[in-house]
């Protein structure tokens, strides 16, 4: 069977202040996908214009995977103190996002790409919010912070995870799109509980014939995910290959 070729937009790891973590956190992604059955495509933001347009032609599939924070200015706030802003990852992720849609490609959103997929399509953000912020780590140990996800029932998302009701999941995030904030044309599909006030924390397109799902935790972590989430891969990975059999041009 035919791999659906998965582009996945990365962090430049050259730009970061500790290349190494920058770099596993960038292979757990890739090592999902071709778990799952894909060929990843990596891209970040050094990416020459000719490289985008080939990649994003290609594509079956598009991960925007974790990283730094949205400017804020695109979504039309002032920045907080606490943002870390990474423009050449915004202009990567919104290219690959705008590519992906305009063609109906399944889109995954992991972290980052939760926000990115929320924003991109018309919503906002809150720039800092206490208690979810995990700290980073390496390797392969389960030392991950946790919080409840309810899911919310009916949705593409629940229905993927076999309909269970909640699942606890990783959390290392320190930024979150609220009701408020989530953008027209998509709808929440998990909540987690909060003290400033519920966040969503899983969002799918409102359109069904649309395959576009972002989740907050990081699912490309086995060992602080949920093994329900080994479906929500497979469904992914499944319409992407659906794209394989269509014609393009």
């Amino acid at each position: 069977m035919e791999r659906p070729r998965i582009v996945v937009t990365l962090a430049n790891t050259a730009g970061k202040s500790n290349a190494a973590l920058a770099e596993d956190k960038n292979e757990r992604y890739i090592e999902a996908i071709d778990r799952h059955g894909g060929e990843p495509v990596p891209l970040d933001e050094r990416a020459s214009p000719a490289e985008r347009s080939a990649a994003f032609e290609l594509m079956d599939g598009l991960v925007i995977s974790g990283g730094e924070d949205i400017d804020p200015a695109r979504y039309g706030r002032a920045i907080d103190s606490r943002t870390v802003v990474d423009p050449g990852r915004d202009v990567l992720d919104e290219e690959a996002f705008r590519a992906a849609s305009q063609r109906g490609i399944p889109i995954f959103g992991i972290c980052r790409g939760l926000q990115a997929i929320n924003v991109f399509s018309g919503g906002s953000l809150v720039q800092h919010i206490e208690e979810h912020a995990g700290h980073p780590y390496r390797g392969r140990a389960s030392d991950a912070g946790r919080h409840a996800l309810r899911l919310v029932h009916g949705s593409s998302f629940s229905k993927l995870l076999g309909d269970a009701e909640e699942l606890e999941v990783n959390s290392f995030h320190h930024q979150a799109v609220d009701h408020d904030g989530l953008a027209p044309g998509l709808r929440a599909s998990g909540i987690a509980s909060h003290s400033s006030g519920d966040l969503v924390e899983a969002l799918e397109s409102a359109n069904d014939d649309l395959w576009m799902i972002g989740v907050q935790c990081h699912p490309e972590r086995t060992e602080s995910t949920p093994p329900e989430f080994v479906r929500l891969w497979d469904a992914f990975m499944s319409a992407a290959r659906e794209q394989t059999r269509l014609p393009t041009g």
